[in-house]
C-alpha cells in the first residue's frame, strides 16, 4: 500500500474487559477519549502529551503509538520516517480501563487514514492487528466497533460481535488513584482453574449476554466471576474490598479489565459518589459508546 497523506487524526474510546465472568472476551466501550493526532515528517519522532499520562509516558520513538505506526507501516510495506504525535489524552493508564489498547487502536487506525483507502484495511484487519499486539481481543473489539462486544479466538485471528444493550442498563466507573500494571495482574493467574469453577463462569457469562440485552435485574447474578478477580485481590487489596462491599450490598461490580477501577452496572446517587471518594475512589459516569469506533477525524 501506498501512503498519500501527511496527516491524520483519530478518537479511540476507553474500554472495561472481562465485565466479570466473560474472562478475555467480554467488553465495553466507554465515552471517555483519547485524541491522536499525527504529522509525519522527515525529522526525528516526537510526542506532545496533554492530559493523562504527560509525566510518565515517553515523548520520542519509544512511544507505544510511534512504535506501533512504525510496525503496522512496515507490515503493509510502507515505511515512514519521523512521526509526530499529539496526543490529548483522557483515558488514565495502568487502572484497567484499555489505555493500552486505545493506543494501539489509535496507532492502526492512523495508518489507516495515512493510506487513504480504508476500505482495503477493514475494522477485522484492524481489530485482528490490535488484538495479535495485545494477545487478547477483550479490550480491542469495544475500542475499534464501540458498545459492548463478544470475541472469540478462530484459527491464528479474531472474530467479534456487537452485543444489544438494554437503554436500561447504566454504567459507572469508580477510579482509584493506585496503578496496576497488566502485566502484574495477569502474572496472579493460575495456569488451572478447577472445572466446577469454569463451567460456572460459563452459565455466568451467558446470563450476561442476556442480562445486558433484555433483563437489566439480573445483572447482579450475571457478573459473578470465579477465574480471575479472585486470584487478582492481592495484588489490589483495597480494589477487592470496597468491591467486597459493594456486591454484598447487592451492587453489581465488578473489576474494569486488570483494574484496579471498578465498573459499576449502575448510576450513583451524590451520597453515593461521596461515599465512595471517601474511599479513594472518582465515579465517573459512562455513557455507552455505541456504533462504530475507533473513529477518523476530520
Amino acid at each position: 500500500m501506498r501512503i498519500v497523506k501527511d496527516t491524520a487524526r483519530v478518537k479511540v474510546p476507553a474500554s472495561s474487559g472481562n465485565l466479570g465472568p466473560g474472562f478475555d472476551s467480554m467488553g465495553m466501550a466507554h465515552d471517555v477519549w483519547d485524541d491522536v493526532s499525527v504529522t509525519l515528517t522527515t525529522g526525528k519522532s516526537r510526542v506532545l502529551i496533554l492530559g493523562e499520562g504527560n509525566a510518565s509516558l515517553p515523548k520520542d520513538e519509544s512511544h507505544l503509538i510511534v512504535q506501533t505506526m512504525r510496525e503496522t507501516f512496515e507490515r503493509v510495506g510502507a515505511p515512514v520516517s519521523g512521526i509526530e504525535l499529539v496526543c490529548r489524552n483522557s483515558i488514565p493508564q495502568g487502572k484497567g480501563m484499555g489505555s493500552s489498547a486505545a493506543a494501539l487502536t489509535a496507532a492502526v487506525m492512523l495508518v489507516r487514514e495515512l493510506l487513504g483507502k480504508p476500505e482495503e484495511f477493514t475494522r477485522a484487519e484492524v481489530l485482528n492487528i490490535v488484538a495479535g499486539y495485545e494477545g487478547h481481543p477483550d479490550n480491542a473489539a469495544p475500542a475499534i466497533y464501540g458498545g459492548a462486544t463478544l470475541s472469540w479466538r478462530e484459527g491464528e485471528g479474531y472474530q467479534t460481535v456487537q452485543l444489544p444493550v438494554a437503554d436500561a442498563v447504566k454504567t459507572t466507573l469508580l477510579i482509584p488513584e493506585e496503578v496496576l500494571l497488566t502485566t502484574t495482574a495477569r502474572a496472579a493467574l493460575p495456569e488451572r482453574v478447577p472445572l466446577v469453577d469454569a463451567a460456572f463462569n460459563a452459565s455466568r457469562s451467558a446470563l450476561m449476554v442476556h442480562a445486558l440485552a433484555q433483563a437489566p435485574q439480573l445483572l447482579f447474578a450475571a457478573t459473578e466471576d470465579r477465574l480471575h478477580q479472585q486470584y487478582r485481590a492481592d495484588s489490589m487489596a483495597h480494589t477487592s474490598a470496597v468491591l467486597a462491599a459493594l456486591r454484598e450490598a447487592g451492587w453489581p461490580a465488578v473489576v474494569s479489565g486488570a483494574g484496579p477501577s471498578i465498573l459499576l452496572f449502575a448510576e450513583v446517587d451524590p451520597v453515593m459518589v461521596k461515599i465512595l471518594e471517601e474511599q479513594g475512589f472518582r465515579a465517573v459516569p459512562s455513557q455507552q459508546v455505541r456504533g462504530a469506533h475507533a473513529v477518523a477525524e476530520s
